[in-house]
């Protein structure tokens, strides 16, 4: 009798010890089952649907490469039913917009990643975020502007030097194209890890059906029978638009007035060969909320007459869903925009380039992903003369076309599995 109380008391005191060593670690098993939750600093306008698309993109390439992550988004515009939109596709994300929502965010979030853009948009909020958590953060898909006529794509970021410095503490920093890459090695850039990665907006799978099959009936434009091509002005003529509140820009507008017409005379080109020696027609269609009256003034208005039948002016702005649906029906894409062959060659969808000094290195990330045939600066008097050929080429092989397409979204497709490897290993040592 006397040992069985020994065991039993024996017992108790094991499982005792046991109990209060599990007491001091609830945390710990607790963290561990714990999700890892980013914060997304993203969302910098919607007059553009490239804009747009960086978030969606982003925010489905994590979805599909690590779908236990939260992520929070910290936006910085969000308007025209934007915001609506992202919360149908993503219904697991959450928003931060008002001062407590972000300071919440700050709390819980594990990891900074600042999304795609024309350059280090927010370096602000990334500086903002490294003095309140000491929480390490990465970028993800920027240009790096590196010439004097992409100085003022700098100037929200303060003193360059301060931005390098800010940018070689990052966790990583991907650009989106590989000039960039130079550049920021070249101005001393030393985050441990820098390398191609494509922009966001590859990943933006954004759709609105209903909009896009009723714009496609509505003027005929048959599935894999027609082109969409997209006008632009050497510089964007955000103050034509109230809602960006920029002042008058005497010289770019002085540029634009110089070199719409000669710009857009291939484009009117490419479009009459297309329609005169295919069974093909044109989309005209805009990226942005300035583009409607260019393309109608310096194409639509300048094609021949027996052109027009066969080519079709859209007057009115879009959201990156219908736009993508859209591009998704079509044989293929051209003009001067970036942001539409990006989501083009996102769904495996052909894309033509055009680009000229007063734009950042951007471009070149389609020599990144294998489609320097169908990338043109349109500076260059000899590439000019290849565009028209380069786009009947596309009209008329389209199979071809589609294939060269697949191969460019496969690479993209590895990159961005590479990249979402790499913030998983962050999120771990987080």
């Amino acid at each position: 009798m006397k040992e069985k109380v020994s065991m039993t008391t024996r017992r108790d005191m094991l499982n005792a010890l046991l109990l209060s060593g599990l007491a001091g670690t609830p945390r710990l098993f607790a963290d561990e089952a714990r999700p890892k939750h980013i914060l997304l600093r993203s969302s910098w306008q919607t007059v553009n649907i490239g804009d747009i698309a960086h978030t969606p993109g982003v925010l489905r390439i994590i979805e599909r490469e690590l779908p236990d992550v939260e992520v929070t988004l910290w936006p910085m515009k969000l308007d025209n039913g934007v915001d609506e939109i992202l919360r149908r596709r993503f219904p697991r994300l959450r928003i931060a917009t008002t001062k407590q929502e972000v300071t919440n965010a700050f709390d819980e979030c594990d990891f900074l990643l600042h999304g795609s853009g024309a350059n280090f948009v927010s370096e602000r909020g990334v500086r903002r975020w490294k003095a309140e958590t000491a929480k390490p953060y990465g970028v993800y898909g920027i240009t790096l502007p590196s010439d004097k006529r992409s100085a003022m794509q700098r100037s929200n970021m303060g003193n360059f030097k301060e931005t390098i410095e800010l940018l070689s503490q990052a966790s990583f920093v991907f650009f989106r194209d590989s000039r960039s890459l130079a550049f920021a090695k070249e101005s001393g850039c030393s985050s441990p890890i820098m390398q191609f990665g494509p922009d966001g907006a590859f990943g933006c799978d954004l759709r609105n059906d209903e909009a896009a099959t009723k714009f496609l009936q509505a003027n005929d434009l048959q599935k894999g029978k027609f082109l969409c091509c997209i006008p632009r002005l050497r510089f964007t003529p955000y103050w034509v638009l109230s809602s960006k509140k920029r002042p008058f820009d005497r010289v770019r507008d002085k540029r634009n007035r110089e070199m719409a017409s000669k710009d857009h005379q291939v484009l009117v080109e490419a479009i009459t060969q297309v329609v005169q020696q295919t069974d093909m027609k044109i989309l005209l269609c805009p990226e942005d909320q300035t583009q409607m009256q260019v393309g109608k003034q310096h194409v639509w208005d300048q094609l021949p007459e027996s052109a027009l039948e066969r080519v079709v002016w859209k007057p009115t702005y879009w959201l990156t869903g219908e736009a993508v649906v859209t591009y998704i029906q079509s044989a293929g894409l051209f003009g001067f925009e970036m942001h539409s062959p990006i989501m083009c060659i996102g769904h495996g969808v052909p894309a033509i380039v055009c680009r000229w000094a007063e734009q950042t290195t951007k471009g070149y990330m389609w020599e990144d992903i294998g489609l320097s045939d169908w990338l043109f600066d349109m500076d260059d008097p000899n590439q000019v003369a290849r565009v028209v050929p380069t786009v009947l080429e596309m009209a008329k092989n389209p199979v071809a076309a589609k294939e060269k397409a697949a191969k460019a979204q496969a690479r993209v497709l590895d990159l961005q599995a590479e990249t979402m490897q790499i913030l998983n290993e962050q999120l771990d040592r987080s």
